[in-house]
């Protein structure tokens, strides 16, 4: 097997979580399960998302949550219907496969229409609040000259690629929340030539955390809507998250990236007289980690106190103790780019 099919490929056995890192590592969000080194199926990361969903054990192997019906190519298939094939189901790429199950091949979407699969485009029509009144902190000096929002990611800003993200599927109206550097942030948007952003701003008076600002809004929202940081970057099928907000009735759904970290060190674990109860070596812990996107319903603007420091988790622990729906939408650890953080900001857009 060649070695570019062969990163595609992971064993029926394998963890859920080891799928998801190596779906990180290739940069694809599709791969080939084997079973003795032969083709067994095809794993997608909606698959794994859908599990994350249901509760499996991230340790679980994927065997347990592989779809029935997924398509391949054969040996013996012409080009002609291979590029049927992949029109219908719009995979990355398609395994071709011969009577033995060998895994002979691997063509991928861009070999035959030079472009990557696009997805039927949504019209979500919904509104996007991105909280854009922070100082930046974590990007000084950079945003002592330039406010967060503004700061360039490759030919355009933050705030501009987060936006074009959400035209793609369908909202064009933004309400943005602004504090510091204001005045700048307006300036540069009325100065472009975009007319697809459909901006309206409001203003808080002093830092209201990340959702007491929200409160100004109270009366001109009244349908489900997004809310963005303005530094989080999701790479992700939105429709698919306010479907699942909706289909599962929740007020509010966070979007969390599925994060996984080795600690280096063997950790302990205690009891009473300082006993040793357990040691652990090198172990690796996953956690679901906020990436600042959330659907919210329009009701909840009304329990936003007024002019009060209020961040968007006090609202969720309030509903939590009250037994209301707060749901997790699981996106890969890549789909996530953290672009107010140094590290992530230089890895991504400066030192490639």
């Amino acid at each position: 097997m060649k070695d570019a099919i062969k990163e595609l490929c992971i064993s029926y056995k394998a963890s859920v979580i080891s799928a998801l890192k190596q779906m990180n590592e290739v940069k694809h969000k599709l791969l080939i399960v084997t079973k003795d080194e032969l083709y067994f199926n095809i794993i997608s990361i909606g698959d794994i998302q859908r599990a994350i969903i249901k509760g499996i054990d991230m340790n679980a192997p994927i065997e347990g949550i592989l779809r029935e019906g997924t398509k391949v190519a054969s040996v013996y298939d012409d080009m002609d219907k291979v590029k049927t094939s992949m029109k219908e189901c719009k995979n990355e790429f398609m395994p071709v496969i011969d009577e033995q199950n060998h895994i002979s091949d691997v063509i991928f979407w861009e070999d035959l229409f030079q472009a990557k699969p696009e997805k039927p485009k949504a019209n979500l029509n919904i509104p996007v609040i991105i909280m854009a009144g922070g100082q930046g902190t974590r990007l000084r000096p950079l945003t002592n000259v330039l406010p967060k929002p503004l700061i360039p990611i490759g030919e355009q800003t933050m705030m501009e690629d987060i936006m074009d993200r959400f035209l793609d599927c369908g909202c064009d109206r933004f309400y943005v929340s602004v504090n510091y550097k204001a005045d700048t942030i307006k300036r540069y948007f009325d100065n472009l030539n975009k007319p697809q952003y459909h901006i309206s701003y409001f203003q808080e008076d002093k830092p209201l955390g990340t959702a007491g600002s929200i409160h100004l809004l109270n009366g001109q929202i009244d349908t489900t809507f997004f809310v963005s940081n303005c530094d989080s970057i999701i790479v992700d099928d939105y429709a698919e998250i306010l479907k699942y907000h909706r289909d599962n009735h929740n007020e509010i759904t966070i979007v969390a990236a599925i994060k996984n970290m080795a600690i280096p060190y063997g950790t302990l674990e205690t009891k009473e007289d300082g006993l040793l109860a357990d040691i652990k070596e090198k172990p690796n812990y996953t956690f679901k980690i906020n990436t600042g996107m959330y659907i919210l319903e329009p009701h909840l603007i009304k329990e936003i106190p007024v002019n009060t420091f209020y961040h968007i988790t006090f609202l969720i622990e309030k509903l939590m103790k009250e037994g209301r729906r707060v749901g997790v939408y699981p996106i890969n650890e890549g789909s996530w780019i953290d672009v107010g953080n140094w590290d992530e900001y230089l890895k991504q857009f400066v030192e490639k």
